[in-house]
């Protein structure tokens, strides 16, 4: 198991731009040493014939087919646009 140092968790402060004391410090490696040590449990269990998955559940693909359809006419997407010109959205300029 790997243990987390005061020196790891100054120096991860450091790039952080933490400031943190030095008791802060010790209370963070001791969590953190901690947090390790429950996620190295599941180093004990056997896992030699589970089959892998990448889902818990059987997935199916739920997408409609691609098939060539017609669209909406132009006309009527434009009903709502505030601005229109020349058949496309009209937008205010953003860049200067």
């Amino acid at each position: 198991m790997s243990v987390i140092t005061l020196d790891e968790v100054k120096k991860v402060a450091k790039l952080s731009r933490l400031k943190i004391t030095e008791e802060e410090a010790q209370k963070f490696s001791e969590q953190l040493n901690s947090i390790l040590e429950y996620a190295s449990k599941i180093n004990e269990l056997d896992t030699d014939n589970i089959q892998s998955t990448s889902h818990s559940i059987p997935m199916k693909n739920v997408l409609r087919s691609d098939e060539l359809r017609q669209s909406y006419p132009r006309e009527k997407m434009l009903k709502n646009a505030p601005l229109q010109e020349n058949g496309f959205y009209k937008v205010p300029k953003i860049i200067e």
